[in-house]
């Protein structure tokens, strides 16, 4: 919600302590209800002339890769050319010299991380920091819904985990690693403006957490350590290492204290893996590879392409299909030859309570047999959701591996073509895979009007990397006249408003006020409007954060209550 502004103004005080002399000026509104206390936390003097430094310093940058993103958007769509691997950058792969540098000691064991956590959650973030988990992604991303009430809910409690304020949590050298993932650059924080313009999301997020937590982390021997979101090519991975030095040296920490893991989560970044490494070589962490959003981002670049029709995910898309498989083998292949983990995605399945229940040991062992065949793979580790999986998944790295990694798992064996990045699975559209998927997207849109980022859906937690796929699949389908398998009906504009409003009558079923069959509404109808576009949207976030209707939605009563009322069926 965009909430009345209140103009700030650091004055020459509190600047002459940097030992600068000038004035300068931003904008913020005032807090939101119940957070006056970790507003003012947050937003100290210094911290708003360091946000304004960096914003200022890099607002250039971010606007330079946003428009040469559309650029090599355009290129290849006039061209009709497909990605390959860079021609002027061909002496980076192949020099067999570099590597980046080793991580530190606490990074080099990630066996098993929790992925998706949005730090807004108190409950959840404490009994993850209870958790044996090698690791925590703090999510202001994917998992997360990027009200203001949230960012500064999740930032407050990452800088009171860090400073050890926390009720029941072990000593930060002791509890899993914070790997904190800001907002992607897709995404702008509506709620300050630095220059006249509101400012990119990353860099409000990634400016307070270093410069409330970074110096503790680094002291503590545990972090400052991110997750890079939608990195699109090695000229970006290029922007996020020139913020890392500047950030360092404003901060007085030493060169390569910030470790990043890069996820490549679309297909023009699998063609520049090893340059992405390379522009972070004192920075890196490694590369993450995932499922959805890398495969929504087929429909991104070629979805208007009859050759890049992505089918029915439900049935036909999975690690296992020659273009993931392929992705991944690379991506390990790549990392471990230039000294960097490899890390794979994050199993969304919840298992039952009950150790007893009839669905418990068939989810279990399928999440073991693809777990297992990323372990075989070389990765060094990967994210569950379910906090209950951390253990069995930390025993497949005990019974499968030894050490603290992979990095030896040079994998030789592997040669991976852009024919074989670019290969798509066969196969079709089934009636239920139309109607899952516009089942997860409205059901996410839903969730957003709400203020929160997942829920959770047959047995496991959706986001917007599943939101994502899910109606991307939805638009290209229409746009293509895809025939479904069952009765060779075509996926049309009619069918699929058709099906929406008969996933909302259902939905309405178990809607337990008035409110939440208004969103529940709205949500139908804003995925109607995103997937009957004439061309797609790329992000959904994107679309929703700057969508009136979301803006809008969030009374100050319903954020108050967000943090206590986010579904928890299961931690």
């Amino acid at each position: 919600m965009k909430l009345p502004r209140q103009q700030y103004k650091v004055t020459k005080r509190v600047i002459k302590s940097h030992c600068l002399v000038l004035t300068v000026r931003l904008e913020l509104p005032p807090p939101p209800p119940g957070l006056k206390a970790e507003y003012e936390a947050l937003f100290t003097s210094d911290a708003l002339l360091f946000l304004h430094e960096l914003i200022s310093t890099f607002n250039e940058g971010v606007d330079k890769v946003l428009c040469l993103r559309v650029s090599r958007k355009a290129n290849l769509d006039l061209s009709g050319g497909l990605p390959n691997f860079l021609e002027h950058t061909a002496h980076t792969r192949r020099d067999q010299a570099w590597r980046v540098l080793p991580v530190p000691q606490r990074l080099q064991r990630r066996h098993v991380d929790i992925g998706d956590l949005a730090p807004c959650d108190t409950q959840r973030f404490i009994k993850a920091l209870q958790s044996p988990a090698q690791g925590i992604q703090v999510d202001f991303d994917d998992g997360n819904c990027p009200t203001f009430y949230n960012q500064i809910r999740g930032i407050y409690n990452v800088l009171q985990a860090v400073h050890n304020q926390l009720p029941n949590i072990p000593h930060i050298s002791e509890f899993p690693l914070l790997m904190l993932r800001p907002r992607a650059w897709n995404m702008v924080e509506h709620n300050m403006m630095v220059g006249g313009r509101e400012v990119p999301g990353p860099l409000f997020d990634f400016g307070l957490l270093m410069f409330h937590c970074g110096y503790k982390l680094f002291e503590n021997k545990s972090g400052p350590f991110f997750y890079l979101s939608k990195v699109e090519s090695y000229l970006e991975a290029r922007l996020w290492n020139d913020i890392f030095v500047w950030t360092q040296q404003k901060l007085r920490l030493p060169l390569g204290s910030i470790k990043a893991t890069v996820l490549i989560e679309n297909v023009l970044a699998a063609f520049e893996m090893e340059e992405i490494l390379y522009e972070l070589q004192e920075h890196s962490a490694g590369l993450n590879c995932g499922l959805w959003d890398y495969s929504a981002s087929f429909v991104t670049k070629f979805g208007h392409r009859q050759a890049f029709l992505l089918p029915d995910r439900s049935k036909y898309v999975s690690m296992e299909k020659r273009f993931l498989h392929s992705y991944m083998d690379l991506l390990v292949q790549t990392c471990h030859r230039r000294g960097a983990l490899a890390t794979g995605g994050m199993a969304a399945q919840l298992l039952p309570q009950d150790q007893l229940h009839e669905s418990y040991s068939t989810i279990l062992a399928a999440v073991t047999r693809l777990k297992l065949l990323e372990i075989r793979a070389g990765v060094d580790g990967f994210m569950v959701y379910d906090l209950s999986f951390i253990e069995p998944m930390q025993r497949l790295f005990q019974l499968y591996t030894e050490g603290d990694n992979q990095l030896d798992q040079l994998r030789h064996d592997v040669n991976v073509t852009p024919e074989d990045l670019l290969s798509m699975p066969s196969g079709g559209v089934t009636l239920h895979g139309l109607k899952y998927n516009i089942t997860v997207g409205v059901l996410f849109i839903k969730a957003w009007l709400s203020g929160k980022g997942q829920f959770f859906y047959r047995g496991q937690v959706e986001d917007s990397a599943t939101a994502e796929i899910s109606r991307s699949q939805v638009w290209q389908w229409i746009r293509h006249h895809t025939q479904l398998e069952d009765n060779s009906r075509v996926v049309s504009r009619r069918l699929v408003t058709e099906l929406t409003k008969e996933v909302e009558l259902e939905l309405r079923t178990v809607c337990p006020s008035l409110r939440c069959k208004q969103n529940l509404h709205v949500a139908a109808e804003i995925f109607l409007e995103v997937v009957l576009k004439r061309d797609f949207p790329e992000f959904i976030t994107t679309y929703l954060n700057q969508d009136h209707t979301f803006l809008s939605s969030q009374s100050p009563h319903q954020e108050k209550a967000l943090d206590t009322h986010l579904p928890q069926p299961k931690l």
